[in-house]
């Protein structure tokens, strides 16, 4: 599984997930600055985002924007979290005791 971040300014990199399996909401919204959005990418990924990047006048995110499935008609702003599997974005369940 590969987390990817890709910045308004082009640059990209690698990221983990603090346990090393699962995205928290709060570390998702740390790296998109924000509330987040699950949107969908040209190739079956799952691409976090700023759900408020347009009213809060983020950076377009040209990177981004081209991997978004609506990418011809709508934008993305700010920075923008993209996995693999849907499976990296759900916080594993808590043990029963």
């Amino acid at each position: 599984m590969s987390t990817m971040l890709y910045q308004p300014d082009g640059r990209t990199r690698e990221l983990r997930p603090s346990n090393g399996v699962h995205w928290t909401r709060e570390e998702l919204q740390d790296l998109v600055g924000g509330p987040i959005e699950e949107v969908c990418t040209i190739d079956g990924r799952f691409m976090v985002v700023n759900d408020l990047g347009k009213l809060q006048k983020l950076e377009l995110n040209i990177p981004a924007t081209r991997l978004y499935i609506h990418g011809r008609k709508d934008v993305i702003m700010g920075n923008a979290v993209v996995v693999d599997t849907r499976l990296e974005l759900d916080e594993p369940e808590e043990a029963v005791r």
